[in-house]
């Protein structure tokens, strides 16, 4: 899709967290009206006959895109968040990550079989927190899971579509 607008206000900051890194801030897109319209409108576009029943927010820039595409495509927001954050009983998924490993989790009751899921955050660099999301969504056993992203880096040997299944629906509304 790569929106002209929305490259054009996506803001790039050399060597942050670490030096070395091109990070890409998606704060940018969100606190511009424009912006957030045209993600919003271009999402609804992709999924408006999905049959999406609830839409899976990635902690936490996630939340912001999945509250917004919910009302417009009416169905419900769950959560995913890091441990001890949501109340009452969980779900959780433990993940190795580049130093160690980390584990998300989302409420026992938020997804059921008749749910269509999708699973959206803000960045597909190397996959692996929106792969154990994915792998947490499914042990909820919904009708179908689809994946989103606002960016999805392809430079630098990041390659995280490729530790998906190849069945797997997997959008971005910008590729850089």
């Amino acid at each position: 899709m790569n929106n002209k607008t929305l490259l054009a206000n996506l803001r790039s900051i050399q060597d942050f967290p670490t030096k070395g890194i091109n990070f890409r801030d998606v704060t940018t897109l969100f606190r511009n009206p424009e912006c957030l319209h045209i993600m919003v409108d271009e999402l609804y576009e992709i999924y408006k006959d999905h049959g999406i029943t609830k839409i899976v927010g990635i902690e936490s820039r996630g939340f912001v895109l999945a509250s917004a595409l919910a009302v417009k495509l009416n169905a419900g927001v769950v959560l995913c968040r890091k441990p001890g954050k949501l109340p009452g009983e969980t779900v959780q998924e433990s993940y190795s990550k580049e130093y160690g490993t980390d584990t998300i989790e989302i409420s026992k009751d938020a997804i059921t079989p008749d749910d269509v899921i999708l699973l959206h955050d803000d960045l597909l660099a190397t996959g692996g927190t929106m792969h154990a999301a994915f792998n947490l969504v499914k042990k909820f056993n919904p009708k179908e899971i689809y994946v989103n992203f606002i960016i999805e880096i392809g430079d630098r040997g990041m390659n995280g579509r490729e530790i998906f299944d190849k069945e797997t629906e997997i959008t971005s509304l910008l590729k850089v």
